[in-house]
């Protein structure tokens, strides 16, 4: 049996993890700070469990599991709030990242949570309809019809051109 992975094994996990995780929380919550929060807290919630990592290529999956899972659990608070403020930090270090169009972005805040969440993971993480749902911890059919809203709301706000209605996909 092979031994635990070390802490110096973890940060090179959480370096090459982070961009992946940072751009999936940020496109699930529209807000750089919270996506920041999700990220160190999906990775705190990671370095509690590393000394079970028998595998460092699943450990990926753990975190984005781990972090998906703690977003889900965030929209289900009562104090979560649809509208976030979405003022830029002055200063702010992010890698841009080509999902990054503010066109699409403002179109994603439009959605509600669990909306926003299956069209990240469907779309932006390539999760099948069995993926995501296993992801947020619902069934196929609740992705299947979020997904449908989301899209014809995405529609709505960015034109048939950007969201064709071929777009759903399992």
């Amino acid at each position: 049996m092979p031994a635990p992975p070390s802490d110096e094994e973890y940060t090179a996990f959480v370096h090459a993890a982070w961009p992946s995780l940072y751009r999936t929380a940020y496109l699930l919550l529209g807000d750089h700070g919270l996506a920041e929060d999700l990220v160190q807290t999906a990775l705190a919630k990671t370095y509690g469990s590393w000394r079970n990592v028998r595998n460092l290529e699943a450990a990926g999956g753990y975190a984005r599991t781990t972090l998906i899972n703690t977003a889900s659990s965030w929209f289900r608070r009562p104090s979560w709030r649809r509208e976030l403020a979405h003022e830029e930090i002055i200063g702010a270090s992010h890698e841009p990242d080509p999902s990054d169009r503010p066109a699409v972005l403002d179109a994603l805040r439009t959605l509600a949570p669990r909306q926003r969440a299956v069209i990240v993971l469907r779309y932006y993480e390539d999760m099948s309809v069995a993926q995501a749902a296993a992801a947020l911890g619902c069934s196929p059919g609740t992705v299947k019809s979020q997904t449908s809203d989301a899209l014809a709301r995405l529609r709505t706000v960015l034109g048939d051109a950007v969201v064709p209605m071929g777009a759903l996909h399992d």
